[in-house]
């Protein structure tokens, strides 16, 4: 399992986050930065990426279009980088079983 860090979460979340999940990337890293939602989606759904975000327009995507890709939609106002490493980490059981099942495409951590 592997994320696509959208570009309104910090790109410092990748180094922390790679050890546990091995090829993530962040927007920037793969020069999607500013680029349309849909641009992220095709690559994510192309190269087998779970999209981090906190943008409700990859909730729409993923109600309209279905999986893949997954998106995991951190819903909860804006946090530092640590404090997003803490949610994502404290929710890892969450998301090993969002990863895994293949009939969910949506996860929203509150």
């Amino acid at each position: 399992m592997k994320f696509l860090i959208d570009e309104n979460l910090s790109d410092k979340l990748v180094a922390r986050l790679d050890a546990a999940y091995p090829g993530t990337k962040h927007v920037k890293q793969v020069d999607l930065s500013s680029h349309a939602d849909t641009d992220l989606w095709e690559l994510a759904k192309k190269d087998g990426y779970i999209i981090l975000t906190q943008d409700d327009d990859f909730v729409e995507l993923s109600m309209m279009r279905g999986a893949p890709p997954k998106v995991i939609h951190l819903a909860m106002g804006n946090h530092t980088t640590k404090e997003w490493l803490a949610i994502i980490q404290s929710n890892a059981v969450a998301v090993s079983y969002f990863a895994a099942d293949p009939d969910t495409g949506l996860l929203v951590l509150r």
